[in-house]
Formats: C-alpha cells, sequence, structure tokens
C-alpha cells in the first residue's frame, strides 16, 4: 500500500525497541534519519540515554517485524534470550503527544513494545517533542550498563596491549627505552603481534559502526575513528609483509586505546544520568499487605487495584496512592516534596506511594496505581525530558553530519598536497592526512547539548522541578513576563478568616463562638471558613435552634437565645443595627481585598469578621526571586479589580489583568507574546489550562487540577510558586552550559584541523602524530562532557539562596 493509498483515519502504531552496540551519538542520528526515511514510518526518536528507539509508523505500509529485522540487519538486536516482545493494550499515546503514557515503577520491559494510540483529549495542548512514549523502561533498558561495561573491557585489554607497543617505538626511544623489541623479534612483527586484538578487537566497535554507515550510505564519527586506526595499521602491516618502511602501529594501537577512554567516559555519564530516575524506581516496594476476606495479605505491587485497603506499619514505604481510613502516624515526604519535616497523617489525609512511614500505624484506600500514581508520573516525566531533543541539539546534529564529511576532506586534501606537491613523501602525507581525520570528529559537538539537557532535567527534578521534554527546558531559559493566576496559585485557594474586630465589649472568642455557632447551617464557603477558625482554636459550638439564610444580605440564626446576624451594611440596615462606628474598619479591610461582614447580638452590634483567600506564604518571595532574575510578573484573574489590586500589592506583582473570563485567558497571554514577550503562564485550575497551552511556556503547579497539568509543560512538585524563579534559573544554567560547550565543540574544530594538517610545519616543524590527534580528540569530549556534569554541582546566586533551596 503506497502512502497515497493509506486510510487517514487509521491509527498509527508505536514501536519501542532497545538497541544494543550502538555506541556513539553521532550514529544515533544517522540511525534517526536512516529509520524515519522508510516508507510508513511518521517519526522515529533515539533515547540517547536509554539507548531506546521510539518509531511512530503506519501498520499498513510496514510493519513492526520489519522494522525490528531491519534493524537486525543493520547489527543493533538485542541479544538477551529473556528479551521476547509483548504488545500493550490500546491506550497509549504516539509520539510526540502530551498524553502521559501509563508506566509502573517495577514494570521490567520487554525488548519490544507495540502500542497504539487512544483518541486525543479535548483539552487545549500543544506540539511537543518526541517525548511522550509508552511504558517506561527502567534501568536495564537499551543495555546501558553492559554496553559501558563492554567499552570499559575493550579499554584496559587496549591498553595493557599498547604499552609494550609504545615502549618499544620511537616515542618509547625518545623516553630511554630500548629501541629493540625483546627475544630478538623485529619491530615490524612484534607491533602486529600486539597491534592486531588491540584493532581488531579493542576497536571492533569502532570498525563495525563505520561499516554499518556505509552499508547505508553514510559517513559519521565513528568512519573517522575507523579510517584512522585502519589506514595506520593497514599501511604497517603492508610496511612489514610487502615493502620496507616505517610503521606506524603505535599510532593505531594508542588511536584505538584514546578513543575507547573517551567513549567510556562520555557512555559512562551518559548512561549515569539516569541513576536519579532508578533511584525514584527503588522507591516503590515490591509488596504491599491488603484485606482481603478480612485477612491481611502480603500481595506483589503490581497485584493491587484501586480501592484495595492496604495496612502500613513503621518503617514501612507506602505502596501507592490512597487516602487514610484508620490511624494516625507522620510520612517522610521528601521524595516527593523536597520537604525534610514529616507530614502527620490521619483519616481523610492523602498519602503518596513511595513515602516512608514513621512511628504509627495506618489503613488507607488505594486511590492510584500504577502509572497513575505521583511517583510514575515524575519518573515519565523525567524519562521523557531526558530522552526529548531540544531544537539546540537538531543543529548540532546537522552540524556533526556535515563535520564529518569536512574532516574527510580535510584529511584527503592534506594527503594530497604533503604528497602531490609538497613532496614531503608517502609517510608524511599519511600521518598529516590520518591525524587532520582523526581530530576533527565531531563527537564533542554531538555530545554538547544532549549532555548538558540530560543533566539538567535530572538536577530540576531533584530539585521539584519537572520539564516535560527538552523544548519546555530551552523555552524556559528565554522566559522574560510571568504571569500567575491567583486563585490557587498565588493564595491558597480557599476561603479563611483573617481579622475578628469586637465592640460594645465583645470578646474576640466569644464573637467567633457567635459567629461560627451560626454560620454552622450554612454551605457557603465564606461561613465555612468561619466554622473552619473557630473548630480550629478549640471553641465550642452550638447548633443553632432557628436558622434563616438571606441571599444577598447574610444569615439570622438564634444561638442559645441569642440573635445573631451576620452579613452586609443592608442586613444591618433592614434590621435596624447601628454600625457606624465599625464601618471605617470595615472599609478598610474590603480595600484590602477582604471579604468584611458585620455581626450584631440581640439587636447591637458585635464586631466585624473578615475573610480572604490567603495569600500563599511563599507568593511574595516568589515574585521577589523573579524580580531578581530581571523578569516581569503578572496577574491575571477573574476575580474584581479591588480584590486583584489589594493582593498585588500584598506580594509585589507588576501588573494586573483583573476581571477576565476563563476563556478569555488564552487571549490576553497572545496579547503580550504579540508585544514580543517570552511568557510563561503559571496555573493550577481547568480554567487556566487554554492559557497554559497558549503561553510560551505552561507552569503547572503540582496540586492542580489533571487538565492543567497535562496543559503544561512544567511541573512545580512542591506546590511552591517560588518554584517558578529555580525553573527559570536552571533552564538558563542549562542554555549556558550548552552554549559553552557548542562554542568549545566549534572553536575545537576551527583550531585543531588546520594544525593536525601541517600548518605549522614549515614554520615551526609541528607536525602532530595521529596517536596525539586521537588524544586530544578524546580530550575535547571529556571536556565537554565534565562541563555538562558541571550542573550537577549545587551553587545557587546569593539572591536566590533564600528561596531555592530544596
Amino acid at each position: 500500500m503506497s502512502k497515497a493509498d493509506h486510510d487517514p483515519h487509521l491509527p498509527e502504531a508505536l514501536l519501542e525497541l532497545s538497541l544494543k552496540n550502538c555506541h556513539d551519538a553521532s550514529e544515533q542520528a544517522d540511525l534517526e534519519r536512516h529509520l524515519a526515511r522508510l516508507p510508513g514510518v511518521s517519526s522515529v526518536h533515539l533515547d540517547r540515554t536509554r539507548a531506546l528507539a521510539h518509531i511512530s509508523f503506519d501498520p499498513g505500509q510496514i510493519s513492526a517485524q520489519d522494522l525490528r529485522e531491519r534493524l537486525e540487519r543493520g547489527g543493533y538486536s538485542c541479544a538477551c534470550q529473556e528479551c521476547e516482545a509483548s504488545v500493550c493494550q490500546p491506550g497509549h499515546p504516539r509520539v510526540g503527544s502530551d498524553d502521559q503514557p501509563h508506566t509502573h515503577p517495577h514494570h521490567h520491559p520487554a525488548h519490544e513494545v507495540v502500542t497504539e494510540p487512544h483518541a486525543h483529549r479535548t483539552a487545549p495542548t500543544k506540539a511537543h517533542d518526541h517525548a511522550a512514549m509508552p511504558p517506561v523502561h527502567d534501568a536495564h533498558a537499551g543495555h546501558g550498563a553492559a554496553m559501558v561495561a563492554d567499552m570499559l573491557r575493550r579499554f584496559v585489554v587496549s591498553l595493557l596491549l599498547t604499552l609494550p607497543i609504545v615502549i618499544f617505538s620511537p616515542i618509547g626511544g625518545s623516553l630511554g627505552f630500548p629501541e629493540m623489541p625483546p627475544f630478538g623479534i623485529s619491530m615490524g612483527l612484534w607491533g602486529f603481534l600486539l597491534s592486531t586484538p588491540v584493532v581488531w578487537w579493542g576497536g571492533w566497535p569502532f570498525i563495525r559502526a563505520a561499516w554499518r554507515a556505509l552499508r547505508r550510505g553514510e559517513a559519521n564519527m565513528m568512519t573517522l575513528i575507523a579510517t584512522g586506526i585502519l589506514v595506520s595499521w593497514t599501511f604497517s602491516v603492508a610496511a612489514t609483509f610487502l615493502f620496507e618502511g616505517e610503521v606506524f602501529y603505535e599510532a593505531a594501537a594508542m588511536l584505538t586505546t584514546f578513543s575507547l577512554a573517551g567513549h567510556w567516559m562520555e557512555m559512562r555519564s551518559r548512561f549515569a544520568t539516569g541513576r536519579a530516575v532508578e533511584a525514584l524506581l527503588k522507591l516503590a516496594p515490591a509488596t504491599a499487605r491488603v484485606l482481603r476476606g478480612g485477612q491481611e495479605v502480603e500481595i506483589p505491587l503490581e497485584q493491587v487495584v484501586v480501592g484495595d485497603v492496604i495496612v502500613v506499619k513503621p518503617g514501612d514505604r507506602v505502596p501507592v496512592d490512597g487516602v487514610v481510613l484508620s490511624g494516625q502516624s507522620y510520612v517522610d515526604e521528601s521524595m516527593i516534596s523536597g520537604e525534610p519535616i514529616p507530614v502527620a497523617k490521619a483519616p481523610g489525609s492523602k498519602v503518596i506511594g513511595g513515602s516512608v512511614n514513621q512511628t504509627g500505624a495506618f489503613t488507607f484506600e488505594a486511590t492510584a496505581v500504577g502509572a497513575d500514581t505521583a511517583l510514575s508520573r515524575i519518573v515519565q516525566m523525567v524519562q521523557n525530558a531526558q530522552a526529548s531533543k531540544a531544537p539546540a541539539q537538531r543543529l548540532a546534529d546537522i552540524a556533526g553530519k556535515y563535520l564529518v564529511f569536512i574532516a574527510l576532506g580535510s584529511g584527503l586534501l592534506t594527503f594530497v598536497f604533503w604528497y602531490f606537491f609538497a613532496a614531503q613523501g608517502l609517510v608524511f602525507a599519511l600521518t598529516a592526512g590520518v591525524s587532520a581525520i582523526v581530530i576533527a570528529c565531531p563527537d564533542a559537538l554531538a555530545l554538547a547539548t544532549p549532555t548538558a539537557i540530560t543533566v539538567g532535567v535530572g538536577v530540576a527534578a531533584r530539585e521539584g522541578v519537572l520539564f516535560k521534554n527538552a523544548t519546555a527546558l530551552e523555552a524556559t531559559a528565554g522566559v522574560d513576563t510571568v504571569i500567575f493566576d491567583k486563585t490557587g496559585t498565588l493564595t491558597e485557594g480557599k476561603p479563611a478568616l483573617t481579622d475578628l474586630i469586637t465592640a460594645g465589649g465583645m470578646a474576640e472568642q466569644e464573637l467567633l463562638r457567635l459567629a461560627a455557632s451560626a454560620d454552622l447551617p450554612s454551605q457557603h464557603p465564606l461561613a465555612e471558613a468561619i466554622v473552619r477558625a473557630a473548630r480550629e482554636q478549640g471553641l465550642t459550638l452550638n447548633q443553632p435552634e432557628e436558622f434563616d439564610s438571606v441571599p444577598g444580605h447574610g444569615v439570622v440564626a438564634k444561638v442559645h437565645g441569642q440573635r445573631v446576624l451576620i452579613g452586609n451594611k443592608k442586613l444591618m440596615e433592614r434590621e435596624k443595627v447601628a454600625v457606624e462606628a465599625l464601618e471605617e474598619r470595615a472599609a478598610q479591610l474590603s480595600a484590602d481585598g477582604k471579604t468584611a461582614m458585620f455581626v450584631a447580638v440581640d439587636g447591637r452590634a458585635a464586631g466585624v469578621v473578615a475573610v480572604a483567600d490567603a495569600v500563599r506564604e511563599s507568593a511574595k518571595r516568589a515574585v521577589g526571586l523573579l524580580h531578581a532574575l530581571g523578569i516581569e510578573t503578572v496577574m491575571l484573574t477573574g476575580d474584581n479589580r479591588r480584590t486583584a489590586e489589594a493582593v498585588a500589592r500584598q506580594i509585589g506583582i507588576d501588573t494586573v489583568i483583573a476581571e477576565v473570563l476563563p476563556e478569555d485567558k488564552a487571549a490576553k497571554v497572545k496579547e503580550l507574546q504579540a508585544q514580543g514577550r517570552k511568557v510563561a503562564m503559571v496555573g493550577d485550575g481547568v480554567n487556566d489550562a487554554p492559557a497554559l497551552a497558549q503561553a510560551d511556556v505552561g507552569i503547572a503547579i503540582g496540586a492542580g487540577t489533571d487538565v492543567a497539568v497535562e496543559s503544561a509543560e512544567v511541573v512545580l512538585v512542591k506546590n511552591d510558586p517560588a518554584d517558578v524563579a529555580k525553573a527559570i534559573q536552571l533552564a538558563r544554567k542549562v542554555r549556558g552550559k550548552i552554549k559553552q560547550n557548542l562554542f568549545w565543540a566549534a572553536i575545537y574544530n576551527v583550531l585543531a584541523i588546520p594544525i593536525a594538517a601541517g600548518v605549522l610545519y614549515n614554520s615551526y616543524g609541528l607536525l602532530l602524530r595521529p596517536e596525539w590527534a586521537a588524544l586530544l580528540m578524546s580530550a575535547s569530549t571529556v571536556i565537554v562532557t565534565l562541563n555538562a556534569l558541571l550542573l550537577g554541582v549545587r551553587s545557587r546566586p546569593r539572591e536566590l539562596t533564600k528561596g531555592v533551596g530544596a
């Protein structure tokens, strides 16, 4: 079936394969391009941190088996006997969607997973990178640890064989070692015997990868390394057995050994970035104590279902998310919230899977299991973000591709110039040509962006900031305006009693007791705030004998024989209660954005109670941190302007946009973007979802609704608006590392290629041998990798120290 004949309504399938023997970043980029060109394949993404291939394809044009066979023929098959294909149930998203995949912290993946997408949800979304993927693979996926160990083994053996070659070579002679090998063996034969296993066993990953690229009609970094190794070794073999001449066995062996060392360090750091995720995966226990038929039984975690009643004893880890039914305890939730102080739990409290119970015992009902738990979603977000590709990485991949051809061309031109035009002889021309090819390997360029992204995402997750993909991280670094929703983001999202003003000799506690008793039957949020405050103070409340709610005015009730009124001035005027002495204080409270209500007892003014949506303790600090970063702050709310401006004054917001309907919030974001601003929207509710999707970066408070969290690209786990500044700061640090890495990788090649080609030879007699070119190439890779790993070192600017702690 051709693409033209394909039914566009048929869903795409998603194939996930763990790859073995795909060692290099440039090779992975080539493989992505090769697979993407296949008929029926719509998108391909290779997870460089876990060596996983995610392929979205049309089953009507190409099958999963065809794709797997192509990879196996190319040498990328899985060698594990226990890895068997499995098919997941429908209900997973396709690559590139922003639906959250199903996963489980203890799911040990199959080698191959085929899924089909469900219908996309209707909530506004934004196109994401290839970040949403099917079931999470654990730390063993992609054979990362095995490949790192194999590379180290090859390096160690190659080093042990290379040292004797170097000792009995011109390099060793310059250091005072004997010029002739032991046992009367010629230098050529000695080098041949020791270098052959180094080249063909130690260097086999490079040679095999170069051959695979050649079969695809491509060239990559492995092509350059393999060319340098084989040219040096082949010429030396010919000089040993076919004609007499200078040999380069030490160059071939050292080139192999140095390349192995550089790739081992790069792979070790690349796969090590997944250790934070591996640690998260281990937080959930393997089993759970569940009440079944009145009996406590211990079952595997994957058998727990929603509705199960689970028993948690002192020292246990909470297996899944749920709500406490009985018992009391303190639970350490630092793995999720970052807060070191254990949280008190009682009936009705929520518990999070993976958290650690302290002293007490309790039972709870499971409300979320498997992929739906907070822990699983965090793991999925971190893995997706580490696997995604930033726009800067796409440019680096393209640049790396062309740099390979530049390197090959430079080597060829160097050889031609020195041999045919400068008449320096075959050995000299070959040395310069091979050195030019080797030193120009674009390994550092290929690693510049993904290493920084991977480390940065891991650091952010440790700090309670979850980036869903690399594009979001890159966009966050460019934000210059942050818009906050008010209710539930800058405020707690529920009214609370803020002020008590007494009159006529009434005591504060008595005023609160009477007001709360009168409000007991009411369902109004303001009444609930007054009742809650009275109970928190331990006051004894009396159920009113009479109760009447006056719409738009307030409440009239009889409490313990006393007639109590609570309401606005109109209610007081109707009941002929004089409140002139309290009006000025009530007006001041209203000006501060609070709802002031008069209280009268038996026809006389008793005081004023004020209720407001309390501002989060960290809101003012959040705005201050953003100002320290040079970012403008905006409040976007549907609340009335007076209340909004009062909250803005309290916390220092720059601009207030009030009385905005939910459906108009996205339009307001668009207006700011039209002014050239890079906008981040911070919200938590369903009505924030369109604005979150419209913004350059949507940031959801972690306790927000599912729709808000799904529509956003950044999630603040700790529900702290101050973490917005932390997210931007981290993103800017990652962007800085990427720029540094790209600069050093580019300047390295600009300076190194001409030197290796011999431009300094006529002036200074300087000619770089291939083995030293390999050392410098490996050193550039290590420098770029270590520079990215410095992101993991906790360094906080002075102005952010107070509010950006974990």
